[in-house]
């Protein structure tokens, strides 16, 4: 149990923080190359000197390719027509086939955004090129796009990530130990001693709960700082804001942990029901995937999902500096989600005399 309490977090967050990441990168992306002109080798050097694409193989003809993203040795596929530079010169207008493995959506629709971004660069600069495109240039050129990222100027995913990664540990940590915790009592048997004692109920609870919920501070504690100095994620709100929200939180986890030990006889069974929780709490919290893009039905489930409002008041606190009245409403729901589960559990522990 040791290593568990004390590596466990470490090697988590250095891993997955490094591995949970948003962004498709070493795309690879082979080529059929109908028209072998300057034009065509002009684009195809783009794609090569892209940070996001790796370029696998130049094929002869259209089976050679089917075969290649069929197998797997490519995601992508840029079919360049013949007589490219002809009508890219004489029409400025040709048609160019994308073809990409779809098994992973989501990257795929990130890879073709990806072509097309360089598509469309490229088709700039070629216009430019030619005689007689100032005077074609409409008179809106002049607008000018500038962006403004806001909390994470970056876009580093790892702002992002992190502080999903802490609420992950932490929920972890607590939930699983101090189910496994009580029920290992049960298996040697020193349960039964302790309940013939005259130890009070309340003192029992509050005796095996109370080194869990400091242990669990003191991994989010530990794992801020990892975050802040290791990862360089900023604490722009009130680190107590979070500290008082996770102290309620840790509460709620240890008496949902007390709860599934008091109906199991085993450790292995004791894990087993707190995997099956944990994974639906984890997929629906919006750690990896933003709650808006959910289901109306599945959005409405995830109200009842703890981790989601821890999520969402370290990321709201961290990277916004959002303040106690910010998320007073995540305060109360988790407020009451600990109550209710810390009765159910103290209801379900029958003591005996």
């Amino acid at each position: 149990m040791l290593p568990i309490i004390f590596l466990m977090p470490i090697i988590q967050i250095l891993i997955l923080s490094n591995a949970a990441t948003f962004e498709v990168k070493n795309i690879r992306i082979g080529f059929y190359d109908k028209d072998h002109s300057q034009v065509s080798r002009s684009l195809i050097s783009k794609f090569e000197a892209s940070e996001y694409f790796k370029v696998k193989h130049f094929y002869q003809n259209s089976t050679e390719a089917q075969t290649a993203l069929e197998g797997g040795k490519v995601d992508v596929v840029l079919e360049i027509p013949p007589h490219f530079e002809r009508e890219v010169i004489q029409h400025n207008k040709v048609q160019i086939f994308v073809q990409l493995d779809a098994i992973n959506g989501a990257a795929a629709g990130v890879a073709n955004g990806y072509v097309g971004q360089i598509v469309k660069s490229f088709n700039l600069e070629m216009q430019k090129e030619w005689a007689g495109f100032v005077q074609q240039v409409p008179a809106a050129k002049n607008i000018q796009l500038i962006p403004s990222f806001w909390f994470n100027s970056e876009l580093n995913y790892k702002i992002y990530m992190v502080p999903g990664i802490i609420v992950l540990l932490v929920t972890m940590i607590t939930f699983i130990l101090s189910g496994m915790n009580i029920v290992r009592e049960r298996e040697v048997g020193t349960l039964e001693q302790i309940n013939v004692t005259p130890i009070k109920k309340y003192q029992f609870i509050i005796g095996k709960l109370l080194p869990f919920w400091i242990l669990g501070m003191f991994i989010l504690f530990f794992a801020m700082n990892i975050g802040r100095f290791v990862f360089a994620v900023p604490v722009l709100g009130n680190p107590l804001v979070i500290l008082a929200f996770a102290s309620i939180y840790i509460l709620l986890f240890l008496g949902m942990g007390f709860f599934v030990s008091n109906f199991t006889e085993t450790q292995q069974q004791a894990m087993f029901i707190a995997y099956f929780f944990m994974v639906i709490f984890i997929l629906m919290s919006g750690l990896f995937t933003p709650i808006e893009s959910m289901p109306a039905w599945a959005q409405k489930i995830t109200e009842f999902n703890p981790v989601r409002y821890f999520i969402e008041v370290i990321r709201m606190v961290m990277l916004k500096g959002s303040g106690f009245e910010d998320v007073k409403m995540q305060f109360f729901k988790i407020g009451i989600y600990a109550v209710t589960m810390n009765v159910l559990a103290i209801i379900s522990y029958h003591k005996t005399n």
